[in-house]
């Protein structure tokens, strides 16, 4: 009886401890996030603007997922910016 235990729980400890191992081997062959996050900052995405004075006329613009963000970021940093200058004028 004694015999069987130690057994049965030498025989968990080995499982157990080669479980890691097998689990590590196939994750390096699924790309991991930061992979698949630089994948899709690469992705093209298009969007449409509409021009200034034109009710009809837009323009296509197509820039990467990155590229937008970085135009975003601008766009919000120049708008803080003409703002702070306003309010430092006005009073």
């Amino acid at each position: 009886m004694l015999k069987g235990i130690v057994l049965s729980l030498s025989a968990a400890y080995l499982v157990g401890a080669a479980a890691p191992s097998f689990a590590q081997t196939q994750s390096t062959s699924t790309p991991t996030a930061t992979e698949k996050q630089a994948d899709d900052l690469n992705k093209l995405v298009c969007e449409k603007q509409e021009s200034t004075g034109s009710r009809l006329a837009k323009k296509r613009i197509c820039l990467t997922k990155a590229q937008w963000a970085e135009r975003r970021l601008q766009d919000r940093q120049e708008l803080e910016r003409v703002q702070m200058q306003r309010g430092a004028k006005g009073e």
